[in-house]
């Protein structure tokens, strides 16, 4: 034998068969192991889904869901409750006649009052959920209209049943539904105080797993459809986001029916948005990396796993940026902002799970998931005009990145001066906070009960919602008297026992001051401030608390959250980017880009809000969640670009790689931003300012950041920078 020709070895020569067998064992396995993984998820979607419609049922949407952790109002609910051992729910009943009541009208009014204890609701006769069976009638001084203070116990009416269900949304029902009937002919009757607000804000949160859902997986599929224009594609990028969901709402409906975390209407609307969002996002990148790999790759499992090699930093990248952002609400003193942290973060990793198991084991399916458009194996040769074939494929995001390449300087110098201009109305955005009537975006009874209430009782418009002064023993006898000289107090008395004899409870008084202004009012909370110096002036250690109270110390916690929560999200995010990037400067222009889009979006909705909604104002809340949402989710679509960008740069040049990253990735980031947009939108759709609020800020501020930022200013930047842009890592050089 020739010393040049090398001998074949006995293990291949003779190894065909065991190849053959090797090969169809490692087929064996695969499909198993796709069968397996399959099943898994459909099993997760089978438990996982119907929890979804069971979270209303370990929702707490009342003050305890929102409330300031150890803040002062906080700290006097917890010393009243050694004073009580019933917590008071007050349903204010008011009748309001056209003109003077009549006779009859007043009998029937006062009769309504007498009856009450007795009334039949579906959970049972009424007084199971009375404080007291007094529920006494007081006509206005004016004669025309009839207020009765229902005080029904907190405890009671709020404990599950069998069902699942809380009685207080019967029992309110049953009290309008009589109240109206006894009302009479040219009379109306409402139902309000905090049982009826609390009634109705849970019916505004009962579409949620409802209507919201819909509407948002039916935007979801019409933008796939459009994007893909196939058939069963949208279907498989779909059922994907619906088993991640139906992930994470199984697993909050264990956790929350488990007393881990807090589930309030809120979160579970934000996480419904969040998971279908970007598991739909995560879902658009993959698939669109597995066409481009189709053209390269004939066997349809290389093409798999070669797509889902490139998208795991990315996508883990995006999803690691998003978790991070929301666990820093867990440094919020607002119950409601540290439950959506955990909440939040469980609907992305689930989004982002689905993306890396279900989503690629389905696409296994194999081409003939994109017909009618199916993409064929047709590698570009080496001698091929790369710039050719990419302007064939990506035609108008060629000529984009053609564009900024020409205009660099131009476009990134405009497109900053436009986002800064945006920028300048970012002061007049009022988020101070908004009565309790401004909450709702739809008719609903409370609403115009309060307006009567304030109309015909004004000297006890604070009558069912009391602000709570608990004090040492010592000032008892002159604290309520100082108290009473505010002219916005009606009363205020200290608590008796039925000898008459004061309360005291560990060397401490519980004070009642009435106001006669409603305690959801701007006004209530100056006041709360006011009382707050009188009452601290005569006993250092003593608590204001109540409704108002809450209120108030609401407002001071969440605009301080602003000022901690935000400068850690970006640290977080800056670093995040640098692990990815390996760079400093990209990330520092990333985050950069981020903050004046999300200041654009901010100040556009500040002209939006006050000039052509005439929005009453924000809860403070509102710039925080948005800051959090569009910080951590656009900065992924810069995530997408410039992760692609810098693999890129690595086979050409630092010019190349980002206008390269630009054409290809610039259709299916539009399409993802577009559906993130229309995702948040949704939330819309829950009769809330403050969802609609959020969803106007993030949508406008999603496809801000998609169609401007990513498309143009961040590009020009980092064509701007060139290599520079990479610094420090060996690119720059």
């Amino acid at each position: 034998m020739n010393a040049h020709t090398p001998e074949r070895s006995p293990s291949r020569t003779g190894s065909g068969s065991d190849r053959n067998r090797r090969g169809t064992r490692a087929g064996v396995i695969r499909a198993v192991a796709l069968v397996v993984l399959i099943g898994g998820w459909l099993a997760i979607a089978g438990t996982g889904g119907p929890a979804i419609g069971k979270l209303s049922e370990v929702q707490t949407n009342g003050q305890e869901a929102f409330l300031p952790k150890d803040s002062e109002s906080v700290r006097a609910a917890n010393a009243q409750k050694g004073f009580a051992q019933e917590a008071n729910l007050p349903a204010l009943v008011v009748f309001a006649a056209d003109g003077p009541a009549t006779p009859a009208q007043l009998a029937a009014w006062k009769q309504f009052a007498a009856d009450l204890p007795g009334l039949q609701t579906e959970a049972g006769p009424l007084s199971r959920f009375l404080l007291t069976k007094e529920t006494p009638f007081q006509p206005s001084a004016d004669s025309t209209a009839g207020l009765v203070v229902v005080g029904l116990n907190a405890i009671t009416v709020n404990l599950p049943g069998a069902d699942g269900e809380s009685p207080l949304d019967t029992v309110v029902a049953s009290l309008r539904a009589a109240a109206t009937s006894a009302a009479g002919d040219g009379a109306v009757a409402h139902l309000t105080g905090p049982a009826g607000f609390t009634a109705d804000l849970g019916e505004a949160f009962a579409g949620i797993d409802g209507i919201l859902l819909l509407v948002a997986l039916l935007a979801v599929l019409l933008i796939l459809i459009l994007v893909y224009r196939a058939i069963v594609l949208p279907l498989v990028v779909l059922f994907n986001s619906v088993c991640a969901l139906a992930a994470a709402g199984g697993l909050v409906y264990l956790l929350a029916k488990a007393d881990v975390l807090v589930l309030n209407g809120q979160s579970q609307g934000i996480l419904f948005i969040l998971v279908v969002g970007a598991a739909t996002d995560y879902g658009l990148l993959l698939v669109a990396r597995f066409r481009e790999e189709l053209t390269q790759h004939e066997k349809v499992s290389t093409a798999v796993y070669k797509a889902w090699r490139a998208c795991l930093e990315p996508i883990a990248a995006s999803a690691g940026t998003v978790i991070a952002g929301l666990l820093c609400l867990l440094l919020s003193d607002l119950n409601s902002n540290r439950t959506l942290g955990p909440v939040g973060a469980i609907g992305i990793a689930c989004a982002a799970i689905a993306a890396f198991t279900l989503l690629p084991a389905l696409l296994m399916a194999g081409r003939w998931l994109f017909w009618p458009r199916t993409p064929r194996f047709a590698p570009v040769a080496p001698d091929a005009d790369l710039a050719s074939v990419e302007a064939a494929q990506h035609g108008v995001w060629t000529k984009i990145a053609d564009f900024v390449a020409r205009r660099t300087t131009p476009i990134w110098i405009v497109s900053t001066v436009v986002l800064a201009l945006l920028c300048i109305a970012v002061p007049s955005f009022k988020a101070s906070g908004t009565s309790q009537t401004d909450v709702f975006l739809t008719d609903v009874d409370s609403v115009p009960g309060q307006q009567v209430l304030v109309d015909h009782f004004a000297e006890i418009a604070g009558a069912g919602e009391p602000v709570v002064v608990i004090a040492s023993e010592g000032v008892a006898a002159t604290l309520p008297e100082a108290i009473g000289a505010d002219d916005r107090v009606s009363s205020a008395t200290v608590l008796t026992d039925a000898a008459g004899a004061t309360v005291v409870v560990d060397g401490r008084v519980e004070i009642s001051v009435v106001l006669n202004i409603p305690a959801s009012s701007p006004q209530a909370a100056s006041a709360v401030t006011d009382l707050r110096q009188i009452v601290h002036a005569a006993d250092p250690a003593a608590l204001v608390g109540g409704d108002a109270a809450i209120q108030l110390d609401t407002t001071d916690v969440a605009q301080s959250d602003l000022k901690l929560i935000i400068p850690i999200v970006l640290l977080v995010v800056l670093l995040v980017l640098i692990l990815l990037l390996r760079s400093l400067v990209a990330p520092l222009l990333l985050v950069f880009a981020t903050v004046l889009s999300f200041g654009a979006s901010l100040g556009v909705a500040a002209l939006i809000f006050n000039h052509v909604l005439d929005y009453p104002g924000a809860d403070p809340a509102v710039p925080l969640f948005s800051f959090v949402f569009l910080v951590a989710l656009g900065v992924d679509y810069s995530i997408f670009l410039m992760s692609r960008a810098r693999e890129e740069v690595l086979l050409s040049d630092a010019r190349e790689g980002v206008l390269r990253a630009l054409r290809v990735t610039g259709g299916v980031i539009t399409s993802a931003g577009i559906v993130l947009a229309a995702t948040f939108a949704a939330l819309s759709v829950i009769p809330l300012l403050f969802l609609a609020q959020i969803a106007f800020i993030v949508a406008f501020g999603v496809l801000l950041d998609t169609l401007l930022v990513r498309s143009l200013l961040v590009p020009a930047l980092a064509l701007q920078l060139g290599k520079k842009t990479w610094w420090p890592s060996r690119i720059s050089r």
